[in-house]
């Protein structure tokens, strides 16, 4: 109803000899919003359309550094996907490189990606191999094998990954705690590395019962846009879940305000 009161308002305009001006104060809520993937799959693009099914998704894989990085300039909120291990010789630990799986075309990509989201300062979500990322680009550093270095009694990984799933305990009054309006909750897991060293300037929001960290946010969030990171997969967990759907509505929200403010 709204759109089409809206045409006949502009048309009006027009036969009055307005139309340049009517141009000039258009709304920028009219268009979708652009939300840029670091490394884009089917189950990530899902989320974020269950979340608002009108927006444009601007998918980085495999797409040379300096191409993504100006495209990312006319996105409104960037997500870091999953995928394979960072890198070891990011965070100081090159010679445990046996032990990962690694894409260093992709450790490449997603660090310039995440350096120009800051200096945009536009919101940024992060899912597991995303918060890993993140951390290290922000001078963390990263456990290399839970199972090996870390022994504990949840499976934060198995071969039928979809079956993953343990509980997680949420840190009251956080950014994450205040989305999801839960204190624990379970998630979908699928990794076997995590933070190890925290990023100057962040704080762990979740975390397992096993000690894992499951989510960081900043420590002082006044100023700053819109951050969160958590190890889980948000992407592959029911609608109903407090620590799914309400974290791609909250991120979602963000980059309209973002967008808003451009």
């Amino acid at each position: 109803m709204f759109r089409i009161i809206n045409r006949l308002f502009v048309a009006t305009l027009l036969l009055s000899g307005l139309a340049a001006i009517s141009g000039c104060n258009s709304s920028k809520k009219d268009k979708p919003l652009r939300i840029a993937l670091s490394w884009g799959a089917e189950n990530y693009i899902n989320w974020v359309h269950r979340g608002d099914s009108t927006v444009e998704i601007v998918n980085m894989k495999e797409m040379d550094d300096d191409s993504a990085v100006k495209l990312l300039a006319t996105c409104d909120a960037i997500v870091f996907t999953g995928g394979e291990d960072v890198e070891p010789a990011y965070y100081g630990k090159e010679y445990d490189t046996a032990r990962c799986k690694v894409n260093p075309g992709r450790d490449s990509l997603e660090f310039r990606l995440i350096t120009e989201a800051f200096r945009l300062k536009m919101p940024v979500f992060g899912i597991c191999r995303g918060q890993q990322i993140l951390n290290v680009a922000m001078g963390g550093s990263l456990i290399v094998d839970i199972p090996a270095d870390h022994p504990g009694d949840v499976k934060h990984q198995i071969v039928d990954y979809l079956k993953c799933y343990h509980s997680v305990t949420i840190v009251k009054g956080s950014l994450l705690n205040t989305i999801s309006q839960v204190d624990t909750g379970m998630v979908s897991s699928n990794h076997h590395q995590s933070i190890e060293k925290l990023a100057p300037g962040m704080r762990i929001t979740a975390w397992s019962t096993d000690s894992i960290p499951e989510a960081m946010e900043y420590d002082n969030p006044t100023g700053k846009p819109f951050f969160l990171a958590v190890q889980w997969h948000p992407e592959r967990m029911d609608t109903e879940s407090p620590l799914s759907m309400p974290l791609i509505r909250a991120f979602l929200q963000a980059a309209a305000e973002y967008r808003e403010k451009k």
